[in-house]
């Protein structure tokens, strides 16, 4: 680990963002170049005291997991995420294990929608990154780690995953979650992750045994989904799925289906999120 080092690339690539490219009001009574420590700090999920012991060199050897939260927090490239990795004497993240990362550009592209909800999500369905509109509509499902961090384990294990979604829509999301997980399990038919996760899915869960077995596979494309938000009531929103080359990531963008849901969803950006959390 090469704190020293690690410590400087931190502060100058903290000082070189401007806080709307994370979507932080610029207000002219900011003094800090860049973000402050405690907007790193919450943009990454950790303490302001361990991001201001890393910038001063006083800290212990970080964890993958949270250099992955940094990476995304300063909008690092894939070039500069690696040498983060190697300044804080970890190896950079192999192509199998670069994928539990958003992109660089999606994370960029996440910032750009401003108030329109958007996500990055890997073909498994782990959310890697979350734009300010998409926590506040759906919570923060970033923070999750084992089995748990797939979208489609919690969904077929956790009963009250199901409750951000009306009864009648249930059914519906749980046969598109399991279409495209055997379509991502026919393009990875040796990988191991997939392997075990549709293993535990299996021993877990009957619905998912009873839909797994219908084998019906369909990659999510567009459409239509009901959140039913505890502050301002259901949101009907158009889901339009775009997905990278490789298909191994996709950016979810959310938008409102009709008036009212643009109405709420604007209640929503105001309201702001305290007090509202994925639980589990």
């Amino acid at each position: 680990m090469q704190r020293e080092q690690l410590a400087d690339f931190l502060r100058r690539r903290r000082e070189a963002i401007r806080p709307a490219d994370v979507g932080i009001p610029d207000g002219p009574r900011r003094r800090t170049a860049g973000l402050r420590r405690e907007e790193v700090a919450r943009l990454a999920g950790m303490s302001v005291d361990y991001v201001v012991r890393l910038e001063q060199g006083r800290s212990s050897q970080p964890s993958t997991q949270l250099l992955a939260a940094l990476a995304r927090a300063l909008r690092l490239s894939e070039d500069e995420r690696d040498h983060l990795f190697r300044l804080a004497g970890h190896q950079p993240p192999t192509a199998v294990g670069a994928a539990s990362l958003a992109r660089a550009g999606l994370v960029r592209l996440l910032d750009l929608l401003g108030d329109n909800p958007a996500m990055v999500l890997s073909d498994l369905g782990e959310v890697l990154a979350q734009n300010r509109a998409s926590t506040l509509l759906a919570g923060d499902h970033t923070g999750f780690t084992g089995l748990r961090r797939f979208l489609v384990y919690r969904w077929f294990t956790e009963p009250g995953t199901r409750q951000v979604q009306p009864d009648h829509d249930v059914e519906q999301h749980a046969r598109q979650m399991v279409a495209d997980l055997r379509a991502a399990a026919g393009r990875r038919p040796d990988d191991p992750v997939v392997a075990d996760l549709v293993a535990r899915l299996e021993a877990a869960s009957p619905d998912f045994r009873r839909l797994w077995a219908e084998h019906e596979v369909a990659v999510r494309r567009a459409d239509r989904k009901t959140f039913l938000h505890p502050r301002v009531g259901p949101v009907l929103m158009d889901c339009e799925t775009l997905v990278t080359p490789d298909q191994g990531q996709l950016m979810v963008v959310l938008t409102p289906a009709d008036a009212e849901s643009r109405e709420r969803l604007q209640l929503l950006m105001v309201l702001g999120s305290e007090d509202f959390t994925v639980r589990g």
